[in-house]
């Protein structure tokens, strides 16, 4: 399930991508499938281990170029790139995690070539805002999410560190009411029949892509999106 639009990030070919907070690889392995030189970073030892492996199947599946992608273990405060090292970087659901934001996404921007493109992904105000609610269990843990974000306030915040806030957009509306859900009855009761029947459809839909569901998403994106996308271009 991707968050991000790679056309509207610009990604080409050949160029090097910083997949930022990558976890289990989403965006790094489609970056890779369409022919990027990927860098995935993470602090999970244990997740870029399987996000390597998949890398290595991949390359032997003939979907990337044989060590084009890799990974690298670090702080995303202190990251050990050189200025400019990389043409598109992607920031998915990562800096909610980040109580020093303003510092990741100062690295972030150090990092970027100018004329570079950077996605950031982060919750939407509002879902979110009824998680909080519904549960403290939901964001109250080692590793959560540390604050809210407007979207006017995080782009201003992009803005402020050197970027030029191209787009916005909206996604995964279906995903919001699991996570209402999830939170009114425990964030671990996975054995809820509510959780347990919202989470087959989702699937369903992950795999199927029917008409029915990816209209209606589409549809409710702009109200109902559990994230928000900003995008941004660094000046040349």
């Amino acid at each position: 399930m991707l968050t991000v639009d790679f056309d509207r990030l610009g990604l080409r070919a050949g160029e090097r991508l910083l997949d930022l907070g990558c976890g289990a690889g989403r965006h790094a392995f489609e970056a890779y499938r369409r022919g990027a030189r990927v860098t995935a970073f993470d602090q999970d030892e244990k997740e870029l281990a399987g996000v390597q492996e998949m890398f290595e199947a991949m390359a032997a599946a003939g979907e990337g170029e044989p060590g084009g992608a890799g990974t690298t273990r670090g702080d995303a405060l202190h990251l050990p790139f050189s200025d400019g090292e990389f043409d598109r970087v992607i920031a998915a659901e990562i800096l909610e995690h980040i109580p020093q934001d303003r510092e990741a996404i100062s690295e972030l921007v150090r990092v970027l070539r100018p004329g570079g493109t950077m996605a950031v992904t982060v919750p939407r105000f509002w879902p979110e805002r009824i998680c909080w609610a519904l549960s403290d269990e939901y964001h109250q843990v080692e590793g959560g999410h540390v604050r809210i974000y407007r979207a006017d306030t995080l782009a201003g915040q992009l803005s402020q560190a050197g970027l030029d806030v191209t787009g916005r957009d909206h996604v995964h509306a279906l995903h919001a009411p699991y996570w209402w859900l999830k939170c009114a009855v425990g964030v671990d009761n996975d054995d809820n029949p509510l959780v347990k029947g919202y989470h087959r459809m989702l699937v369903w839909d992950l795999m199927k892509k029917p008409a029915l569901t990816r209209t209606a998403e589409r549809l409710l994106d702009p109200v109902l999106g559990k994230s928000v996308v900003l995008y941004a271009r660094k000046p040349a």
